[in-house]
């Protein structure tokens, strides 16, 4: 390819509404285009970025024995419908209606038309196992899509879905995705790593998130550097102490906290360690009617060390609070007789149910809320000041420190952006939509589901989050628009310079080498920005100086000057460090 012939379209400045260096640098890149909220242009030099994307992707999926077929965009509602999804999911579900008033959805996942399809062709045993994958468009309505394509409402994503006759094979399945997801990790050249996640209301513990790691993620990964262990956050489990709870050495004594309605204020009044203060969480759970009318509402109080964040997603698990909210003002005000900031579990006003956190039933001599606006407890045991909790759980989030649950070192966190997923999804959508097949004895049988979804055009952006400087992107070879450029200097002025190029172009597009010659005669230091800022990783400066020594000049994107490379050294040189 010929600059000339390409559209080149780089910005000196990104818009003020780019937040992120990914966005900002695929703005002023000319790799993306904004054309409504959440929703993009994909310009060529974006567009080849993708493509890249794409074909790995693609080579690995097919090596792993999927299918490759593609569904429709716009989906009829009523296979939506009959998994309860339409009405289910949020505002994120786009509706439409077309002009006879029937309802359909632009999909945001395929799992209800690629149920459908497998239900109407696999009708034996002898038929599985299946993968059926996509690469194909999304959208989902998110509420604040910024971020650019990070979080965008359109979207491209790989989805996969397998089907297999019993749980055994689909778990094997699970397992080919997993390592074929790892090749394809492996193959952009990305720091990446695969953390366990949670598996939501399905259940169950095959679910894998693959994280690529940069400083601005949005997601906290939890691993221990001394062993394989990894989770995100979500799942992490922070394990039981194992000391003993302390006995009680002070008295129970209430003191005056004006103002000071954290635990970080209390412990700095009083001057303590934060860790010797406890929060005071209040839930609360309601009992519906066949109507969805609330005919009875529990309220919990949930205590963690006052330096321990709740995790929401292991809380959802505790018996009885599957479906938790918290509570209103009034509802506190009625079981404490305070508002919130000074609450804790000694002289409430009605009953309520009590879950302490595994380290705070092991604390002695600590402080909480006084249930009265001013005041804090100091110097609070179990059993000599408030019976035991109701229960005991894990209901934090864990801390860089914590015991890896492995037993082999100790938790570290960094930050990740999430780009795949692989997901063991069992029967949940085949009992839906009554998707069975014959089995050896003739009988019918669900089928047992996995589906597996890489995020091909967050890829690139998470792929700039972590390689990038103050110049621009810096892209691994594997997902450059071009690998190599090359630079001529004023070749209008001086024929040998331009002949030199064009003879070295050919050689590596003979080769094989995905280059691209800059040929729109601009200045040296403008042709550089240019090319430093999309991210080019090798580019090849042939000046008439450099000619009449024999050599050009050889730059890698990550290095900060150029080498003298003799003339005709530098097609091997490229080629050898492609192939590296």
């Amino acid at each position: 390819m010929k600059a000339s012939q390409f559209l080149i379209s780089t910005l000196k400045e990104a818009p003020t509404d780019a937040e992120v260096v990914s966005h900002k640098l695929m703005m002023r890149a000319g790799m993306i285009k904004k054309l409504g909220a959440g929703i993009y242009n994909y310009m060529p030099m974006g567009l080849r970025v993708i493509r890249k994307v794409e074909a790995i992707v693609r080579e690995e999926m097919n090596r792993a024995g999927a299918v490759e077929l593609t569904m429709p965009l716009i989906q009829p509602a009523e296979l939506w419908q009959e998994t309860g999804r339409f009405d289910k999911m949020g505002p994120e579900l786009l509706r439409i209606k077309d002009r006879h008033e029937r309802d359909y959805v632009v999909q945001p996942t395929s799992e209800e038309v690629v149920t459908d399809i497998a239900r109407q062709e696999i009708k034996s045993y002898k038929q599985l196992p299946k993968n059926l994958y996509q690469i194909q468009t999304k959208f989902r309505d998110e509420r604040r899509p910024r971020f650019g394509l990070m979080r965008g409402r359109e979207f491209i994503m790989k989805d996969a879905y397998s089907f297999d006759r019993d749980q055994v094979s689909a778990k094997a399945s699970y397992q080919v995705m997993a390592k074929a997801y790892r090749r394809i990790f492996d193959r952009f050249g990305l720091t990446y790593r695969a953390v366990a996640a949670d598996s939501g209301a399905i259940g169950g513990d095959l679910s894998e998130e693959f994280q690529v790691i940069a400083a601005t993620g949005e997601d906290a990964i939890v691993y221990c550097p001394t062993s394989d262990y990894a989770a995100n956050m979500e799942k992490a489990e922070a394990l039981a102490p194992v000391a003993p709870r302390a006995s009680a050495q002070a008295a129970m004594e209430k003191v005056a906290t004006p103002g000071k309605s954290t635990c970080e204020d209390v412990a700095a009044l009083l001057g303590v360690a934060l860790n010797t203060t406890v929060k005071s969480l209040v839930l609360a759970t309601d009992e519906k009617d066949e109507h969805g009318v609330v005919k009875k509402t529990q309220v919990w109080l949930l205590l963690l060390r006052g330096d321990h964040d709740m995790n929401e997603v292991k809380v959802g698990k505790l018996p009885g609070l599957a479906e938790f909210r918290f509570a209103t003002v009034g509802e506190i005000e009625e079981h404490f007789g305070c508002k919130p900031g000074y609450l804790g579990p000694i002289g409430l006003k009605q009953p309520l149910k009590i879950v302490a956190d595994r380290d705070v039933t092991v604390m002695a001599d600590w402080i909480c809320g006084a249930n009265e606006e001013g005041f804090h407890i100091r110097g609070v045991n179990w059993g000599r000041d408030l019976p035991e909790p109701d229960m005991v759980a894990d209901l934090r989030n864990v801390v860089e420190g914590d015991a890896s649950p492995d037993g082999k070192g100790v938790l570290a966190i960094e930050r990740g952006i999430e780009v795949g997923h692989v997901f063991y999804l069992g029967t949940k959508y085949s009992k839906a939509m009554n998707a069975t097949f014959l089995d050896v004895n003739g009988k019918p049988q669900f089928m047992e589901m996995g589906c597996y979804g890489i995020g091909i055009t967050r890829l690139p952006a998470a792929a700039i989050e972590q390689n990038h400087d103050d110049k621009g992107i810096i892209w691994p070879d594997a997902l450059a628009p071009f690998t190599v450029v090359l630079c001529p200097i004023n070749p209008d002025r001086f024929p040998d310079v331009k002949a030199a190029a064009d003879k070295l172009y050919e050689e590596l597009l003979s080769a094989g080498v995905d280059v691209i010659l800059d040929d729109r005669n601009e200045r040296p230091g403008a042709m550089f920005a240019d090319w430093e800022l999309i991210g080019v990783p090798h580019r090849v400066n042939i000046g008439d100086r450099g000619l009449k020594e024999g050599v050009v000049e050889y730059q890698h994107r990550r290095e900060s000057a150029a080498t003298s490379v003799p003339v005709a050294e530098i097609a091997s040189l490229l080629l050898g460090r492609l192939k590296a």
